[in-house]
């Protein structure tokens, strides 16, 4: 089973944030439910970074020190259940979570910073546009004014 970034939000969203072995579990018990498939574990691992990457998933740091990061649904994401993962709520021991909005938002602007930086100082237009769209999306998603961080990415492709 190959999960889309789409797949890996539908998934997450069911509990409303999981963390990374939980998701991994999740579709694993998906998997196994469409005819006894598998996940292969490296094209996972991969499809999730991508995932954290394009924002569709965004890694939540919770306030406990010993709590792992929630991953949930991130702002690029058009969150799809994948086929047999409608159960999967049902089968796992997770109690679906809320995460705080506010933090979720100052988390995703710490990771979008972090990025915006990266794509600059490696002088990648392709990457630069991804952003410019993807601060659109991250203020309709959470409350956090990206004005400043968009005149940056503005300023490096003029």
């Amino acid at each position: 089973m190959d999960a889309t970034a789409d797949e890996l939000a539908g998934v997450v969203d069911l509990f409303g944030g999981l963390t990374r072995p939980e998701l991994e579990r999740a579709l694993s018990e998906a998997a196994f439910r469409a005819d006894g498939q598998s996940v292969d574990e490296s094209a996972l691992e991969t499809a999730i970074d991508d995932a954290l990457e394009s924002f569709a998933l965004v890694r939540y740091e919770r306030p406990h020190q010993d709590a792992q990061p929630l991953l949930v649904a991130g702002p690029t994401a058009f969150p799809s259940v994948p086929t047999h993962a409608e159960d999967v709520p049902h089968i796992l021991d997770v109690d679906p979570r809320d995460p705080d909005r506010d933090a979720l938002g100052e988390t995703a602007h710490k990771q979008f910073v972090e990025q915006l930086e990266a794509a600059i100082d490696a002088g990648d237009d392709d990457r630069i546009d991804h952003l410019l769209d993807v601060s659109y999306d991250l203020e309709a998603w959470a409350p956090i004014d990206l004005t400043a961080e968009r005149n940056r990415l503005e300023a490096a492709i003029a």
